[in-house]
């Protein structure tokens, strides 16, 4: 039987980025069901980096792996994963409350200014009276940096087993033996960062779930050649019926912020959330649309409270969660890999992100 220091149950962005952390210092197996790691909530990201996206937990995890993706390390990437977008919050004469409460949420955290919308966004109809500009937002290349995540967990020396399945987990010798579909694996630490299948992974080693819950997003790419300009910024609505976002010329990304709740599984776009989506644009903007290009759907995994969880599991020895990340998964991840590391390994946490509290993420909160 194989053995490994910490085996990590899942090959996304979450596994990977702390795989590549870990595997200079232990020896990491990365197990994923998938014929290719990504596949799922990974894959299916519509990319953007965002300080008030997530809520208040969730900032300071974004914040700080800022300046990580826009000035990598040259032995991670030889170029920045961000490129600029700003966001525009936006709202009717009703959504004063969301703007106000905002602006007080993310006071001396985040730049937000209040605009005049229709100054940004061409076309916006006349009811959108409310605008927050957010300039900072970013848009992620997000397969680049999965592929980072991966080519340096390779590099030192980590190993990946994909279309490799967890069946289940037992405790043995003061570690753990796994069971997959490729074999018994021996380890001392199983990390859970397999998404929308975490609290499965947990029942499969014998650990009471948390109760994190997939839901579902939809998103389509819509043909809208009157478009003003695909430098506009992500419209977002503070009342959260909808974002979108320029994605070339003359097409957009757009979703209706649908949040249904799933079983883990291969998400298809829902009908409904697609003509919901097409009425909240059109209620928003004069822009005639030519056609739906495309459309898919991917689930986002949140705890109770929306928060991440990051820490060993309080009542299993050799358990660590690193799952509920929601939709914020991808824009965390060097702050969130480095916090997880630091908590697994018990060692001090990195300079980068010494603003960081991880109490604010740990599991015991659920027991």
């Amino acid at each position: 039987m194989t053995r490994f220091d910490i085996v990590i149950v899942g090959g996304g962005i979450a596994g990977a980025s702390l795989g590549a952390e870990l595997a200079a210092r232990a020896s990491v197996l990365i197990l994923e069901k998938e014929a290719a790691a990504g596949y799922h909530a990974t894959g299916r990201s519509v990319a953007f980096w965002e300080e008030t996206y997530g809520g208040p937990l969730v900032q300071p995890l974004t914040t700080a792996s800022g300046p990580m993706l826009l000035s990598p390390d040259p032995d991670f990437s030889d170029r920045p994963f961000l490129s600029p977008r700003r966001t525009l919050h936006v709202g009717r004469a009703e959504d004063a409350e969301a703007r106000d409460r905002l602006l007080a949420d993310y006071a001396g955290k985040v730049d937000l200014e209040r605009v005049d919308p229709h100054r940004i966004v061409p076309g916006l109809r006349p009811g959108w009276t409310l605008g927050l500009l957010e300039p900072a937002v970013k848009d992620i290349d997000v397969g680049a940096l999965h592929q980072a995540w991966l080519r340096r967990f390779q590099r030192r020396g980590g190993a990946m087993r994909l279309s490799t399945t967890l069946r289940s987990a037992r405790r043995q010798d003061g570690g753990w033996r796994l069971e997959t579909s490729d074999g018994p694996v021996g380890c001392g630490v199983i990390v859970d960062a397999a998404g929308a299948w975490a609290d499965e992974v947990a029942r499969a080693c014998g650990v009471a779930p948390l109760g994190i819950t997939p839901l579902r997003r939809t998103v389509l790419q819509l043909r809208v050649p009157a478009l003003p300009s695909p430098a506009l910024p992500l419209v977002m609505d503070m009342g959260g019926g909808f974002y979108f976002k320029p994605e070339g010329k003359g097409h957009i990304w757009l979703t209706p912020h649908d949040e249904a709740p799933s079983p883990p599984c291969d998400a298809a776009p829902d009908e409904m959330a697609v003509a919901q989506a097409i009425a909240r644009f059109q209620e928003a903007v004069d822009w005639p649309i030519e056609a739906v290009e495309r459309k898919w759907a991917g689930l986002r995994s949140f705890a109770s409270d929306r928060a991440p969880v990051y820490g060993f599991d309080p009542e299993m020895p050799g358990f660590f969660w690193f799952a509920g990340q929601g939709g914020f998964g991808i824009q965390t991840s060097p702050a969130a890999a480095l916090l997880a590391r630091s908590l697994l390994l018990e060692e001090p946490i990195p300079e980068a992100i010494a603003s960081l509290d991880p109490a604010a993420y740990c599991p015991t909160r659920f027991r």
